[in-house]
């Protein structure tokens, strides 16, 4: 078989399977490409070595019979993810030279599941970022041009290594972490899926915290069929999360009937935007198009606590983040100043981290410190709070309602360029998680599914969101929304 690393989850299962390749020849596809890739800057520790032992192993067990649906399939991994003996710095200076002695949840659920690990991916620093323009290691690029235009664009952000490597065929998959849309924003811009579980449905212990009652991991895949795959083996229950929900995890792969026939989607006015671009709205239409020919029936809802959704993200966000980044002090692990004598240790503390934080993550740690801070507390923190619950008792109404899933644009626009808006106001920057955040405020699944492209050939996805603990029906819903939209385009091979 050729051009193996083009394939998808499924389809290379059920090769290996077949006995028509093996994992080595797989990951060894994967390897090459990801040789040739220097200009996208998606994989940023490389781990050939640990891929071919891991591609030794899946074979061995693939002859044996009965291994699971992973089994010798090559990912790559967020550098959030802790791996252990392996670099897993977050995308900052901070935790450089940090080698974990532990493996996360998730990624050892991964390997428990014969999955094999090609190297760690780019990432916005700390997972604080629209653009992966935040990142220690530079840039990462979207595989995506516009028409004849050679302009760099943004993969979205912060997983936006994880969406270019898919995308561009470096690995068959990756994980993400969502924490206001950085798995679904990113799949939006280069025209992959990218599914953010319920709260609590993936273990967070061994993914370096953002905020931690937001963040959550997914999958990051080239269909939703993969990502029913793929989201499978990430689930477990796990104590060492105190938020961990000990529910059993379904055969997600199984629920994909694509049968729409009953199922009422929501679609709520909130969403229509002003300034909204014509081809969003146009994309939305054709979805919804698409979802009643699918013999869904289309319900008009309301969540009108929305448009307060934003700024109570980037109240409790930063918030979270500014106690979790705490920790990083240059005294048990990373990066630690050079000092001049008689520098005490508040010195070291400033130096330390002055240098190891770039400066989004330091606007952030300053706004979520200032709002934390006496005097604030109330008139901010809290405050920001209660417009959260509000907005989940929104959510919580309308699935009272018999709504199935809500169908909704996944972003405001499709790929913009590298440098485009990080001179810009940062909050034109934020207003690029308008559409995502409210799911993860109200601990919600959410897909984004490519649907079309815009005029300038570049992909734009939908999102559905779900009820809470029902991704099997969701990954449903947007498997017969993949299947209606028929989007199969790929980036031109420039890199």
């Amino acid at each position: 078989m050729s051009d193996l690393n083009k394939l998808g989850l499924a389809e290379a299962r059920d090769a290996l399977r077949a006995g028509d390749t093996t994992s080595k020849e797989l990951t060894e596809a994967c390897l090459k490409a990801i040789d040739g890739a220097g200009a996208l800057n998606a994989f940023v520790h490389h781990t050939p070595e640990i891929a071919l032992e891991q591609a030794a192993k899946a074979d061995a067990r693939l002859k044996e019979g009965g291994a699971p649906a992973m089994c010798g399939l090559p990912i790559g991994m967020k550098d959030l993810f802790c791996t252990k003996g392996v670099p897993s710095q977050a995308g900052s200076r901070i935790l450089e030279g940090f080698l974990p002695e532990y493996e996360s949840t998730v990624s050892q659920n991964l390997f428990d599941a014969g999955a094999v690990m090609l190297g760690k991916l780019n990432m916005d620093e700390f997972a604080m970022g629209s653009s992966n323009e935040t990142s220690v290691y530079g840039n990462a690029v979207n595989p995506w041009r516009r028409g004849n235009d050679d302009t760099a664009l943004t993969p979205g952000g912060s997983s936006g290594g994880s969406a270019s490597a898919v995308a561009a065929d470096l690995c068959l998959a990756a994980t993400g972490t969502d924490t206001g849309g950085s798995i679904r924003q990113p799949a939006a811009f280069t025209g992959i899926t990218g599914i953010k579980p319920t709260y609590g449905r993936c273990s967070r212990w061994g993914v370096v915290a953002f905020a931690s009652s937001l963040d959550q991991a997914g999958p990051m895949t080239k269909n939703v069929r993969d990502a029913a795959i793929m989201l499978e083996a990430m689930c477990s229950y796990d104590a060492k999360d105190s938020t961990s929900a000990d529910l059993p995890v379904p055969d997600f792969e199984a629920a994909l009937t694509g049968d729409m026939r009953g199922k009422k989607i929501g679609i709520p006015k909130e969403y229509r935007m002003d300034g909204m671009p014509e081809e969003i709205e146009t994309l939305w239409q054709d979805g919804i198009a698409m979802m009643k020919d699918a013999g869904a029936e289309i319900v008009d809802i309301s969540l009108p606590h929305t448009k307060y959704a934003l700024p109570a993200y980037y109240v409790i966000a930063p918030a979270e983040a500014s106690s979790n980044l705490a920790r990083y002090d240059g005294v048990r692990y990373g990066h630690r100043a050079m000092l001049d004598q008689g520098d005490g240790i508040t010195e070291m503390y400033e130096k330390t981290r002055a240098e190891g934080f770039g400066p989004e993550v330091q606007r952030r740690v300053m706004v979520g410190t200032y709002v934390l801070s006496a005097g604030f507390y109330d008139a901010y923190y809290n405050r920001a709070r209660k417009v959260r619950t509000l907005i989940k008792r929104d959510f919580e109404n309308v699935f009272a309602q018999g709504i199935d899933s809500i169908l909704t644009p996944a972003t405001p626009s499709a790929a913009f360029g590298l440098g485009e808006m990080a001179s810009a106001d940062p909050v034109q920057m934020y207003l690029n998680d308008v559409f995502t955040v409210t799911v993860n405020l109200a601990g919600l699944p959410g897909i984004a599914v490519p649907t079309g492209t815009d005029r300038q050939g570049l992909p734009m996805a939908l999102q559905l969101i779900g009820r809470p603990w029902e991704e099997a029906d969701l990954l449903s819903s947007a498997y017969a929304l993949e299947r209606a939209a028929g989007f199969v385009a790929k980036p031109e091979k420039w890199w």
